[in-house]
């Protein structure tokens, strides 16, 4: 899964589901108590106390920097999204994230994630493939949405392909796949697939989580559109208010807010 999904933001920063460090509970029961609705699970993500907490603090931030602190997080967001290799290096295990599918549609994003993981499997079939990403309300999760269309797009049904069905955003989706990677030992840093406009938040992520890792882009190159620029600019948001939220949090030392990005 990908990027946030806050009300009025983009179309395609709210398909990667909300990444509000206040909402990620890290237990074991979250996913069990999670809401099936897309529009009560946004509601229970701007109720969560910490969320506003790291919003009013990175907002200072931007604020008293004269957004200078905003446009270092644009220009790290949009260099990773240009630089970022469209094949990886390595072979490990390939983390593919879904993206929010209403009514099981497949959006453009979401194809060409699916189109670039079908080439790198291709490249070496013996890579482990692992699916991300849950669903709202009833329908498939996106991570079976995922392996279908791999298979149609050519990888063959005996490949090594792990479903993470559970999970409501990205945070998540990295957390989930740390347990379910556990149990299934692999050679390498994991590959992060996912467009590249989402590919600095999956960093971020990962190296809070522990993840020793890599990143591969779905387009072949940066679109230099509008809408991709937008997209690119909403993700700097994103990233600016969970990171200085959570620095922010470290320097006190709120435990509570610290445990829930680890």
């Amino acid at each position: 899964m990908a990027c946030g999904d806050c009300v009025g933001i983009t179309d395609a920063t709210m398909a990667e589901t909300g990444d509000y460090i206040g909402v990620e509970s890290g237990d074991a029961h979250a996913a069990s108590t999670a809401p099936r609705s897309r529009r009560a699970h946004q509601w229970r993500l701007l109720r969560d106390p910490y969320a506003w907490t790291a919003l009013g603090v990175a907002g200072a931030a931007c604020v008293f920097s004269f957004g200078l602190v905003y446009v270092g997080y644009f220009l790290h967001v949009l260099r990773t999204a240009a630089r970022a290799p469209s094949l990886p290096a390595g072979g490990g295990c390939l983390l593919v994230f879904g993206k929010h599918a209403p009514g099981g549609r497949i959006d453009g994003d979401f194809r060409l994630r699916l189109g670039r993981a079908a080439e790198v499997w291709r490249l070496q079939p013996a890579r482990p493939l692992l699916l991300l990403g849950g669903g709202f309300d009833e329908g498939d999760s996106e991570a079976e949405l995922a392996r279908r269309g791999l298979l149609e797009a050519g990888v063959s049904p005996q490949a090594t392909i792990l479903l993470e069905p559970e999970s409501r955003d990205t945070l998540q989706n990295l957390r989930n796949a740390r347990e379910l990677l556990r149990d299934h030992p692999h050679a390498g840093p994991v590959v992060l697939l996912s467009s590249r406009y989402h590919l600095a938040r999956c960093a971020l992520f990962a190296r809070w989580l522990g993840y020793e890792h890599e990143l591969c882009a779905a387009e072949p190159r940066l679109p230099w559109r509008p809408d991709t620029l937008w997209a690119i600019a909403c993700e700097s948001a994103w990233v600016c208010w969970v990171d200085v939220g959570t620095r922010w949090a470290r320097l006190v030392g709120l435990r509570g807010m610290i445990a829930r990005v680890s």
